[in-house]
């Protein structure tokens, strides 16, 4: 049980620390990458989807 704590703890303190030094060193986005990101993410989102059906139906 001592272990999962520490685990618990450890992830918890990087997740913490990348969300500070993100915040802290991290640039403004550049709109034209951000319509680029947003252009493919909703495809793959649904490929996503339709993969995580058939796997779950074979």
């Amino acid at each position: 049980m001592n272990n999962l704590f520490a685990i618990l703890l450890f992830i918890f303190i990087g997740v913490a620390l990348m969300v500070v030094l993100g915040e802290r060193f991290g640039s403004q986005p550049d709109p034209r990458r951000l319509q680029q990101l947003r252009r493919w993410l909703m495809p793959l989102v649904g490929l996503m989807l339709v993969l995580s059906l058939v796997k779950y139906y074979l």
